[in-house]
């Protein structure tokens, strides 16, 4: 309600530009390798293909997209601090009056970010900070994300009868409803191990995945590890249907 009253229709899209750079590429790999593995798992579609099949090929094609567009999402989550950050001295200047001298950080694009990490964090290894966890997570919530789906549709969306866009929504929103409950602690991680280079916008610091679980399970309890899931189902749930709908959509159009 706070950004709709202040902000309106644009600030709820606000950084939506940095996300679409990242996400299309990152479904266009996910999708098409998910196509060719299962095409491989099963020799051009002449056996059937199973739900360890589907859970193997999922967590590929995650593995896949990850790597092809990791530097993206890594830079997408610092922008993303370094916004709020902006946002939260912004404020704390308005509340004293004007009294504090505010410091606006210059806010950076996609390329003057990604130069930025690459000069300051070793290159390479910058941009591919967290890129472990990431892939450890990614692989089985997109694995369980394509079998999930693929046994909903054969209940919900039988061939011998038409099937409605809405269904296929649904089962794509359930798909990735449960995927993220299950895998959600490795996101957690992976968002933690992608700003930790951050160290004048974080008060927090890990020497690796392994010592950021510690430390959050330490500070926070192992309720640490599923901060914000409510949250983020709201957002993932309908993602998810709609990624899953298009996909259906726009192999049919290809097909035809």
């Amino acid at each position: 309600m706070k950004i709709w009253r202040e902000e309106g229709i644009k600030g709820m899209f606000r950084g939506n530009g940095v996300n679409c750079v990242r996400i299309m590429p990152y479904s266009a790999v996910q999708f098409s390798s998910y196509e060719m593995f299962k095409q491989l798992f099963t020799n051009n579609y002449t056996t059937e293909m199973d739900t360890p099949l589907r859970l193997t090929a999922g967590a590929l094609a995650g593995i896949c997209s990850v790597c092809a567009t990791y530097p993206l999402d890594l830079v997408r989550s610092r922008l993303s601090i370094i916004s709020a950050s902006i946002g939260n001295a912004e404020m704390v200047a308005q509340v004293q009056g004007g009294a504090a001298t505010l410091i606006k950080q210059k806010e950076l694009g996609i390329v003057g970010m990604t130069i930025k990490v690459f000069k300051e964090e070793n290159g390479l290894r910058g941009l591919y900070r967290g890129i472990g966890p990431t892939a450890a997570g990614v692989a089985p919530y997109v694995g369980c994300n394509f079998a999930i789906y693929d046994l909903l549709k054969v209940y919900f969306t039988p061939p011998d009868r038409p099937v409605s866009t809405v269904r296929k929504l649904a089962c794509g929103a359930t798909a990735g409803a449960i995927s993220q409950t299950i895998t959600y602690p490795l996101d957690v991680l992976r968002r933690k191990m992608q700003v930790t280079g951050m160290k004048d916008k974080v008060d927090f610091q890990y020497k690796n995945s392994f010592d950021a679980i510690r430390t959050i399970v330490q500070r926070e309890g192992v309720r640490g590890l599923y901060t914000g899931l409510s949250v983020n189902l709201l957002k993932v749930a309908p993602s998810i249907g709609i990624s899953f709908a298009s996909y259906e959509a726009t192999k049919a159009w290809l097909v035809e």
